[in-house]
Order: C-alpha cells, then structure tokens, then sequence
C-alpha cells in the first residue's frame, strides 16, 4: 500500500490512537501521521501509509484550524480540560475590542507553548514535568499566523468566540485563546478545536473511521495519489534511460528533461523536484543541484527500482 488518507479524527483519540487503529484496519504496520492533534480535538489528521510515510516532510506546511475560544476563564492547560485557576464573573467585550485584539497576532509572532504539551525539554516532555509540579521554564517560538478572522460571539450560558486560524505548523492555538484573554484582560482558554486544513487536505474531503470500514468491506476503499498532494512542487519527466539511472541513485543531467511547470533554470538550487518517468509513474523526490554550471537532480527518494 502507498498513499495517503484524509482521516477525520474523531474526539478521544490521541493521533496514536488513529494510528493504532488503522494499522489492524488495513492490516499494515508502516504507516504514520502528519501532524498530531490533541485528543479532544477532531478534524483533519494526515495519514501516510506504506512507504508514503517518507513524503510527510515534503507535503505543504500551511494548517487552518475552526477555534472556539471561551472569556473568562484560565484553565492550567489552557483549554477545557485542565482545572480552572482564574475565572471571572462577566465579560463585557464588544466586538472591535475583541478584532483589535485579534489583529495583534497576525504575522510573525513569539509565542510560548502550553506548559501542557509534548514539547521536550531535557529529554522529558513538558506535560509530564508539569504533572510531577516541577517549575518549567518554557522557551518561546517563531510562528507565522496569516489569517485570524472572528466568525462568531455567542453570550449563551458561556462568552465564546468562534475563530478561522490560518498558521504555521507548530503554532498552538491553545496559547492563543490563552494570550487573547490576557490581552482583554478577562482570561481564555480553548473551548473546541476542529483542524480545517492540513499538509494540502480538507476537512471537506476527510473519511471517518466508519466510512473506510465500510469502504474496505465493499472493496471500494483506495488511498491517496502522493502526486495529488504535491502539486506545490515543480516536477520532471524523465526518459526511460534516465529513469533507470535515477532510481539507481544516479545524477541525473537536465539537459533532455521535461518540466512540468516552469523552467528548471527558475528554480533555485537546492529545490525539491517530483521526479515521473516517461509513462508518468511516480519515481521519488529530488534536489536541484549545479555541478560545472551544469544542472543535474539528485536522488532523493526514491521509489522504483
């Protein structure tokens, strides 16, 4: 087997979990994820199987999240399922208030992790120093938020927000909803969080546990093309020599290649490059190199022998 899935993760399950399960489904055991998610969030989580696990780093970057941040409170892990250490009464925000303080995350921005989460430090991840009460010191990091849009407010038996997040891989919306009470001066932390996006999928096309179950039992279930996720990387075409040298691992001249969408001389060096051969099968991943102002692939992955 070798492609992906758009599994909808459902909420309970940690991104092992998912793991664990399709692993006894499709009755393999290469096969990983693209991006944990925590347990009580549900949503878009990447799943590579067979030797597909080798093309998660190259699939893009960009995640999208649907955040439902509740005013208020502080909780100790910075959504709902930690213990709240700070509440207050009532919240009296209006809504230019809130988009102000929204808009102050967009771009690049320091932002430090939960003290809740499976960052490492020391070899030891920060959860489970937190659990033991030892006191952390939590470093900072660079994250890119493109977009933060504010969809809804509800004031029902909770003050609530509901929020579109376009960001980095990396950024933890939890600090977010945690560093937005802050700047409003009531308190937050994360109510609900559904991953919208993620390594090129969409929350639109994800499968459920049930549906691949299903699908697998009518014998209709099928994975993910790689090539259908890499469409943000320019490609190459091979002849049928140069694909039999490049899958020996070869440096491959570009002179009799094809591009598929720009000139290879526009890219710049070092760049990732899908390789096909010259009946279009998927041969792997390589890098633009120059050698004796001569550019050459060079093998990355590969797949076909």
């Amino acid at each position: 087997m070798f492609g992906f899935i758009n599994l909808h993760k459902p909420a309970g399950f940690t991104s092992h979990d998912c793991v664990a399960k399709l692993r006894k489904l499709l009755n393999t055991k290469k096969i990983g994820h693209g991006g944990t998610l925590d347990p009580a969030a549900t949503g878009v989580l990447p799943i590579a199987v067979g030797k597909a696990t080798r093309l998660l780093q190259f699939l893009p970057a960009p995640k999208a999240y649907r955040a439902k941040i509740r005013l208020g409170i502080t909780t100790t892990t910075d959504d709902l399922e930690g213990e709240v250490i700070q509440s207050v009464e009532q919240v009296n925000l209006d809504r230019s208030q809130i988009v102000s303080s929204l808009n102050n995350f967009i771009g690049t921005i320091e932002q430090v992790p939960p003290i809740y989460s499976a960052i490492k430090k020391n070899g030891k991840k920060l959860y489970e120093l937190a659990r033991k009460g030892e006191e952390i010191e939590i470093e900072s990091r660079t994250v890119t938020i493109s977009k933060i849009e504010l969809l809804n407010i509800y004031h029902d038996r909770f003050y609530e927000l509901e929020v579109d997040i376009n960001c980095s891989p990396g950024t933890y919306i939890r600090a977010i909803a945690r560093d937005l009470g802050k700047h409003l001066g009531v308190g937050g932390t994360l109510a609900n969080l559904i991953r919208t996006e993620s390594c090129g999928m969409q929350l639109d096309n994800s499968i459920t546990f049930e549906e691949i179950e299903s699908q697998l039992q009518q014998k209709t279930f099928s994975l993910i093309e790689p090539s259908l996720l890499l469409t943000h990387l320019d490609s190459v075409t091979l002849t049928d020599e140069d694909s039999k040298f490049f899958c020996q691992g070869q440096l491959i001249d570009l002179g009799q290649a094809t591009a598929s969408s720009k000139e290879i001389s526009l890219l710049d060096i070092d760049s990732y490059i899908i390789i096909y051969s010259a009946t279009g099968t998927f041969l792997g991943i390589s890098i633009l190199i120059e050698r004796n102002d001569v550019l050459k692939i060079k093998p990355k992955i590969v797949f076909v022998a």
